[in-house]
């Protein structure tokens, strides 16, 4: 069983730009800005966030 999975918040075939879909705002990194973010659950429960055009992580 894999330690963590992955759950991307912008899918590819989401409308352009998310920002604007029906669900509210898209999640941005605070490092570059980009809403290419990937939710990241950990065995303990935990959840932190991925950046997958710039690679900042953060929780």
């Amino acid at each position: 069983m894999p330690e963590y999975a992955l759950r991307f918040t912008c899918p590819v075939d989401a409308p352009f730009p998310a920002a604007e879909a029906d669900d509210g705002p898209a999640l941005q990194c605070p490092s570059c800005g980009s809403s290419h973010v990937a939710q990241v659950l950990g065995d303990n429960g935990g959840i932190s966030f991925v950046c997958t055009a710039c690679g900042h992580s953060w929780s």
